[in-house]
């Protein structure tokens, strides 16, 4: 994933920084923080959307402001049937076949099912959905993702909001290896050194959510994670010196003193 431009499903994306929309005190911030981090890609859990109920505080008119592209998410659901049906009722509703897949039935750790996430995503490829699975940082897993129709995959770094970043740092390495397809870190990215990491590693982008909405400073917490991620991506297509054991001369060692 070398391009300047990042590449899902044929459309092309200048920015490789996804937002996430929860925990933020406001809509107001949350729109100002899209503007702040330049992203292109926002993700709303269905049952924060209200579509439709003018009665409760809905986030959607402050993200279809900013113009930017809305992934509804299936945060909440407890399987592939549930899945399958949010699915569908988020294409309806927000005219969009684009979809992150998310199940988590565990509410303590809220770590994804990889079997109901394999079985939804296979049924839902055949519905033709755009669908980007937040799975575990299993390489087997996630080629069995690809092979059942994702676009991409999105596997967590570290717990979602944990802001302990990339636990899972060695099987992201194998599976950015492995992959064909757009390698999203998702979960768990607290901190621009985070992100600059995973974009260093070869991800084609990552998630924030947490780390933004909690910060003391949202939007120049927003403007720190912008940079980091082009930095890092940056620094990856450029190519990152090779690591040593030992130190390695930078000045020709020669007898000039002699």
């Amino acid at each position: 994933m070398n391009s300047e431009k990042l590449e899902i499903a044929g459309e092309k994306f200048d920015s490789r920084l996804f937002v996430g929309t929860g925990k933020f005190s406001s809509g107001e911030t949350l729109s100002q923080v899209i503007e702040y981090t330049g992203t292109e890609m926002v993700t709303v859990a269905m049952k924060r959307a209200n579509i439709g109920d003018e009665s409760r505080d809905s986030i959607l008119p402050h993200i279809q402001k900013s113009g930017v592209r809305i992934l509804p998410n299936t945060s909440g659901v407890r399987d592939a049937k549930e899945a399958v049906f949010v699915a569908r009722m988020a294409r309806e509703a927000l005219e969009t076949n684009w979809l992150k897949l998310e199940i988590h039935p565990d509410p303590k750790y809220l770590m994804p099912d990889p079997v109901e996430t394999l079985l939804a995503t296979e049924e839902l490829a055949k519905e033709g959905f755009i669908i980007l699975p937040y799975c575990h940082a299993d390489p087997v897993l996630c080629k069995k993702l690809e092979d059942a129709g994702a676009s991409a995959v999105m596997p967590l770094g570290s717990a979602i909001g944990s802001n302990r970043g990339l636990d899972s740092r060695e099987f992201l390495r194998i599976i950015i290896e492995q992959a064909s397809l757009p390698v999203i870190i998702d979960a768990g990215i607290g901190r621009p050194s985070h992100a600059a990491e995973a974009m260093e590693m070869g991800a084609s982008a990552v998630l924030v959510n947490t780390a933004l909405a909690v910060s003391g400073d949202p939007l120049k917490m927003a403007t720190a994670f912008k940079d980091a991620v082009r930095a890092g991506h940056t620094a990856f297509v450029a190519g990152i010196g090779s690591e040593s054991s030992t130190a390695q001369p930078t000045s020709p060692l020669t007898n000039f003193l002699s």
